[in-house]
């Protein structure tokens, strides 16, 4: 499953045709760069029909869509309201002490869950400052690189949005640079998260109608017992496919799935460093019977 054809068993994958599917993106409203607008118009054109928009701890982005005198939305295309939390779970020896829980389908009028995005939304701004003192601290002031943001109302405030000043600054050559050496867990800017562990988020996101997805998770195949006690809380889905996985990978997450019972998901993760919607996609192959099982597990029906 998710193997292109003529694709090795081992390496990239290579999509059979343009996928038409992306469960797993960003925009300006959290760490993305496109605003939500760019990126349905940029999805729409280059043919996908069932798209989430997943930002980190908010659902602003989906609601700017869907605002009154925002315009319709292509005809052609699904868009789900969805979320990504990046839950803290520590003592699990995992890369920055997180798990990413993707919530696909979450009912945005949700007061509950809107109260539990806020509270997350805190802890990143609390993080965020800390993490601005550090760098300054460190000889790394970033201070007019982020002049333009408001602190109060402005979502976008992550390890990403520091890592882009950390280039635009001149300390970094990229955004993967920035995190590698300052931003990252261990760098002199880091600061560890705070806000939802990984059960309180499958809970929440539930509660809000959605699916809880477990994103980007490549050693799922290693940590059965760790996901058993998920579902046993409410996992139900795992990100078989994602653009930073080869085709080995997607092989052994979807044995995983289906070994124990969790619906299939996947979607480029796009944010808009150094590359375009059009690119992302085009490397990326998410199968459409994908948008099915999704759309189904919430009732709804196939754009046609």
């Amino acid at each position: 499953m998710g193997r292109g054809r003529g694709a090795p068993g081992t390496g990239r994958v290579v999509p059979p045709e343009p996928s038409q599917v992306d469960l797993h993106t960003h925009t300006w409203r959290s760490d993305g760069l496109l605003t939500p607008s760019a990126l349905i118009a940029a999805a729409d054109v280059a043919g996908v029909r069932t798209l989430a928009i997943t930002d980190h701890d908010t659902l602003a982005g989906y609601r700017d869509l869907v605002a009154p005198g925002a315009g319709p939305l292509p005809p052609r295309l699904r868009v789900l309201a969805g979320v990504e939390i990046n839950a803290v779970a520590p003592g699990l020896d995992l890369p920055d002490g997180e798990l990413h829980l993707v919530g696909l389908g979450v009912d945005p009028s949700s007061d509950a869950f809107e109260a539990a995005l806020a509270a997350q939304r805190g802890g990143r701004r609390r993080r965020f400052e800390r993490m601005i003192l550090r760098l300054r601290a460190a000889g790394l002031a970033v201070d007019a690189e982020l002049a333009g943001l408001d602190p109060v109302d402005d979502d976008a405030l992550g390890r990403p949005t520091l890592a882009r000043a950390l280039v635009a600054a001149g300390f970094a050559t990229s955004v993967s640079d920035a995190f590698a050496r300052f931003v990252g867990r261990g760098g002199p800017g880091y600061v560890p998260r705070d806000g939802l562990g990984p059960i309180d988020a499958i809970r929440a996101i539930r509660a809000a109608g959605g699916i809880p997805v477990l994103a980007h998770f490549s050693v799922a195949p290693s940590r059965r017992v760790l996901l058993r006690e998920l579902i046993g809380a409410g996992l139900a889905g795992l990100e078989v496919h994602h653009r930073s996985f080869d085709a080995a990978t997607v092989t052994s997450m979807g044995a995983v799935a289906r070994d124990l019972g969790l619906l299939p998901s996947g979607g480029t993760d796009y944010h808009g460093d150094g590359e375009t919607y059009a690119e992302a996609i085009a490397e990326t192959w998410v199968p459409p019977e994908i948008a099915a099982g999704v759309l189904a597990a919430l009732h709804l029906a196939v754009v046609a």
